[in-house]
C-alpha cells in the first residue's frame, strides 16, 4: 500500500549501502582483518582536535535554552554571516548573511533547493560517472534526471558540447560534483569557463534561466597543489551545496549550507523559497549545537596527508598489479577500469574479500570505485588480494 514511486526506490535501494552491510557480515564471518571493504565514502580520520574542543564548550558555556531551541528556518543570523565573511576571505565572493541558508549536510541542501526550483517535469543534468541519490533528490520533487555520457576519451572532464546537446526548453538545472565521486577528478578552470559559456548561450537562446548547482562535499580534499575552482565567479546562476562530512570527518553531524548569491535569477524569491523547504521538507532547521561548532573551525581541516599517502599507495598497488586507474586529483575514491563487466568484476572481488562498488552504479558500466578513506594498514594487506584478482583477469606484469 505503499506509493509506487518509494515501492520503486525500494527495490532498487542503494548498492554502495548494501555492499557496507555485506562488509559487516563477511567481517563478522571472516574476522575484521581478512575483509578489504573499500565500498562507502565514511572518512577514518578522526575531526580535528578542535571540533570536539567546540562541542564540549558549546554544551557546556551555552545557555541550554539558546543552544537547543528554535532559531530562524535559515539558521542562526551570526553563523550565516561568519560562512560568508569566511567565503568572501577565501574566494573573493561578496556574500552576506543573506545568501546563505544553513543545511543538514548537502543532501539535505540539495533537497532544498530542488524544491525550490522544480516544477513536475522539468530537466535536472548531470554528468556520468556521477553519485546516483541525484536521481532520487530530483525524483523527490517530480523532475527528471538526464545523464550526460561519460566523456572517457577525456579523463572524465565533462564534455561541453554533449551538455550544448543535452540542454532543452524544460531544463532548469544542472547539477556538477568537483572534485568528482566516484572518479576523484577535479574539473579544471577551462572546463568550468567551457560549460559557464554553453549555460549562457542556452540561456540566451531559449530565454529562460539554468542554474548550476555546484555540489562541493569533496572541496577542501584536494591534493598535488591543485584548486578547486569557485563556481561562482564563472557563472551567474550559480548556487553551492556544501558539507563539513568529508572536510571536518562529521558525516553523521549533517550539517552543511548553501549560497544563493544576490547576482542569481530571482535570487530573493529563491532564497526565500529554500527556506520555506527547509522548513516543510521536515528539516525545520539545520542541527544548532553543529551549526554554533562549524563557525567556530570554518579554518579547520582533516589530515589530508594521511588520505594523499592512502592515494598514492593504492594507485601505485593497483598499477603494478597491471590494472588502468584514473588517478585521483581530489575527494578519496579511485576508478578503476574493469577487465570485463562491472558487476561480474565486483562479485569475483568478493571471492577475495574484496568490496568495492560496481560503476553501474554510477552510470558508468566498466569501471569500479574504490574508497580509499580506510587505514593505510587495510590497504596495504588488500594489495595481495588484488595481485590474486589481477592474476585471475591475466593481467598481472
Amino acid at each position: 500500500m505503499i506509493s509506487s514511486k518509494m515501492l520503486s526506490m525500494t527495490k532498487s535501494g542503494s548498492a554502495i549501502r548494501a555492499m557496507f552491510e555485506e562488509g559487516a557480515r563477511m567481517a563478522e564471518k571472516y574476522g575484521p582483518e581478512n575483509v578489504y571493504d573499500f565500498s562507502l565514502g565514511n572518512p577514518n580520520i578522526p575531526a580535528p582536535e578542535k571540533v570536539r574542543e567546540e562541542i564540549l564548550r558549546a554544551a557546556s558555556g551555552t545557555d541550554p535554552m539558546e543552544l537547543h531551541g528554535y532559531m530562524p528556518n535559515a539558521g542562526y543570523p551570526e553563523v550565516r554571516a561568519r560562512v560568508a565573511a569566511s567565503l568572501n576571505r577565501r574566494f573573493g565572493t561578496a556574500f552576506h548573511e543573506n545568501n546563505i541558508i544553513m543545511t543538514v549536510g548537502a543532501a539535505g541542501g540539495l533537497n532544498i533547493l530542488l524544491k525550490a526550483l522544480l516544477d513536475p517535469g522539468d530537466e535536472v543534468l548531470v554528468f556520468a560517472p556521477y553519485f546516483l541519490e541525484y536521481g532520487n533528490y530530483v525524483s523527490n520533487f517530480d523532475g527528471v534526471l538526464k545523464a550526460i555520457p561519460a566523456n572517457i576519451e577525456g579523463n572524465f572532464q565533462p564534455d561541453p558540447r554533449a551538455l550544448r546537446a543535452a540542454i532543452t526548453p524544460k531544463t532548469k538545472a544542472l547539477i556538477l560534483n568537483n572534485p568528482n565521486n566516484p572518479t576523484g577528478v577535479i574539473y579544471t578552470e577551462e572546463t568550468v569557463r567551457a560549460i559557464a559559456a554553453v549555460l549562457e548561450e542556452r540561456e540566451r537562446e531559449l530565454g529562460t534561466s539554468v542554474y548550476l548547482i555546484s555540489d562541493e562535499p569533496y572541496r577542501e580534499l584536494a591534493y598535488d597543489g591543485r584548486e578547486v575552482p569557485y563556481l561562482t565567479k564563472y557563472y551567474r546562476n550559480t548556487l553551492v551545496g556544501y558539507s563539513w562530512s568529508k572536510s571536518l570527518s562529521l558525516p553523521g553531524e549533517r550539517i552543511g549550507y548553501v549560497v544563493i548569491p544576490d547576482e542569481c535569477d530571482d535570487a530573493r524569491l529563491l532564497f526565500d523559497a529554500a527556506v520555506i523547504a527547509n522548513r516543510i521538507l521536515g528539516f525545520v532547521n539545520a542541527p544548532s549545537l553543529m551549526q554554533r561548532v562549524a563557525a567556530e573551525c570554518l579554518e579547520e581541516s582533516t589530515d589530508l596527508a594521511a588520505y594523499d599517502r592512502n592515494r598514492r599507495a593504492l594507485y601505485q598497488g593497483l598499477t603494478e598489479a597491471g590494472f588502468t586507474c584514473v588517478y585521483p586529483d581530489g575527494a578519496f575514491y579511485l576508478w578503476m577500469k574493469t577487465p570485463g563487466d562491472d558487476r561480474e568484476f565486483s562479485d569475483r572481488a568478493k571471492k577475495h574479500n574484496i568490496l568495492v562498488v560496481p560503476g553501474t552504479s554510477f552510470a558508468c558500466p566498466g569501471y569500479v570505485r574504490i574508497a580509499y578513506c580506510v587505514s593505510y594498514d587495510r590497504i596495504i594487506r588488500s594489495l595481495p588480494a588484488f595481485r590474486a584478482l589481477a592474476e585471475e583477469y591475466g593481467l598481472s606484469k
